[in-house]
């Protein structure tokens, strides 16, 4: 689907199945230099279970339009934009890496409309070594590489994917190097100067799961436990053999969490 905000037009899959209008609405948030493009298993998996997806495209990513943001902050404030936009009253806010905390401010921000939470590959703090961002400044390969060799786990290493022919690890540096000139390094930046998110966990109303891999070396689990302990009703999921790009090494895991996390708040 595409809507207006602020006059440029803005992005979000939807799954490519009809849903019914009251059901449940979920808003998937991607992460650095990153797109809706990674969930898109989940995605038509979420649609053909009756649940109304909504996985963004931010400003600059993907299909959609505009300058990327610089602050996680700025970030939550567009997806409260899109919200509004799209006539979404209340929904599930679900975001990976950046996009969890996103999800932590948006839901911090909106209160009651937000009836679920997952931060997938999430943490209190996410810095970005300089020299990282400087490679994704420069462009070209390095930053794309050092990012899919760091977020995946051991199994894509080898070349073992659930889906026939799928090669994960290939797909995950096409993509960040897909990213439009200067947004992966705006998006580093944003995570590397964001301090907040035990200040605006602590302001989360509604139920929170956090999803981990266990092999995790960009978000590890041990970095989740100070959101853990700040969020007032929070679970944790450690997805086994699993590094931080989740919903591409265990696909159908993270599908079936998200739709239990979509359609919680209605059973």
């Amino acid at each position: 689907m595409k809507i207006s905000i602020n006059g440029h037009n803005a992005h979000a899959a939807t799954g490519g199945f009809p849903t019914a209008a009251d059901a449940p609405a979920l808003i998937l948030i991607h992460g650095a230099g990153m797109d809706a493009t990674v969930w898109q298993l989940q995605s038509r998996y979420l649609a053909h279970r009756n649940v109304r997806v909504y996985a963004i495209d931010l400003p600059a990513h993907g299909r959609s339009e505009g300058e990327a943001l610089e602050s996680i902050s700025d970030m939550a404030d567009w997806i409260i934009a899109f919200m509004d936009a799209a006539g979404i009253d209340a929904a599930s806010v679900a975001g990976h890496s950046m996009g969890s905390l996103i999800s932590i401010e948006v839901a911090a921000k909106i209160g009651s409309r937000a009836t679920y939470v997952g931060l997938l590959g999430s943490a209190a703090e996410m810095p970005v070594h300089p020299d990282l961002i400087k490679a994704a400044e420069d462009g070209g390969r390095l930053a794309p590489g050092l990012i899919t060799d760091w977020g995946f786990g051991n199994l894509p290493h080898k070349g073992g994917h659930p889906q026939p022919g799928f090669w994960a690890m290939g797909a995950g540096e096409q993509l960040v190097r897909d990213a439009a000139p200067g947004v992966l390094a705006k998006d580093l930046i944003a995570c590397n100067a964001y301090k907040t998110a035990i200040e605006s966990a602590a302001n989360i109303s509604a139920p929170v799961h956090v999803i981990s891999g266990d092999e995790d070396k960009m978000t590890p689990v041990k970095n989740a436990k100070p959101l853990m302990d700040t969020i007032s009703n929070a679970t944790l999921t450690v997805l086994p053999q699993t590094g931080h790009m989740m919903m591409i090494e265990r696909p159908r895991e993270c599908a079936k969490l998200l739709l239990e996390l979509a359609k919680h708040p209605l059973t």
